[in-house]
C-alpha cells in the first residue's frame, strides 16, 4: 500500500478541506447561511432569522415561566443573532453599492470610447466640403 498516495489524495496545500470559502479571512455569508447554534440547554439549527426568533420565543417563555436567568441567556443569544443579520444586511448593501458604482464606471468608458471613435470617424473621413450653388451673378456693362 503507498502511504504517501493515500496522504496526497486527501491533502490540500492551503489546510482547508474545500468545504468553506474564505475570503481575506472571513467566510462569505448570506441570508440563507445555516449556523448549528448551542444555546443554554438547547442545540438550534437554522438561518440567523430563524435562530434570532427561536431565541426570542424561548426568552419569552422562561420569562413567562418566571426563570428570568434563563430568559436573560436566551435573549443575549437572540441579541447575537440580531447582530449577525446587521452585518449580514449591512455587507449586502455594501456589495449591491459596489456593484452600481462598477456599473456606472463601466458606463461611463463605454460612452467615452464611443466618443472618441466618433472623434476618430471624423477625423479620418473628413466631410466634403458643401458649397451652395450660386446664381451666375448679372455682368455690369459700362455706358
Amino acid at each position: 500500500m503507498n502511504v504517501k498516495r493515500m496522504r496526497t489524495r486527501n491533502h490540500r496545500s492551503n489546510g482547508s478541506n474545500g468545504s468553506s470559502r474564505q475570503l481575506n479571512g472571513q467566510i462569505p455569508m448570506n441570508r440563507n447561511n445555516v449556523f448549528d447554534s448551542h444555546g443554554p440547554d438547547v442545540r438550534v439549527r437554522g438561518t440567523a432569522q430563524q435562530l434570532f426568533e427561536k431565541y426570542l420565543q424561548l426568552g419569552r417563555d422562561s420569562t413567562g415561566s418566571g426563570d428570568r436567568v434563563a430568559a436573560e441567556g436566551y435573549f443575549q443569544h437572540a441579541e447575537h443573532y440580531f447582530r449577525i443579520m446587521n452585518a449580514m444586511a449591512q455587507a449586502a448593501q455594501q456589495s449591491q453599492q459596489e456593484r452600481a458604482e462598477r456599473l456606472a464606471a463601466r458606463q461611463q468608458r463605454a460612452v467615452a470610447q464611443a466618443n472618441e471613435e466618433g472623434e476618430n470617424r471624423q477625423d479620418q473621413d473628413p466631410q466634403p466640403d458643401v458649397r451652395e450653388e450660386s446664381e451666375p451673378q448679372p455682368e455690369l456693362s459700362e455706358g
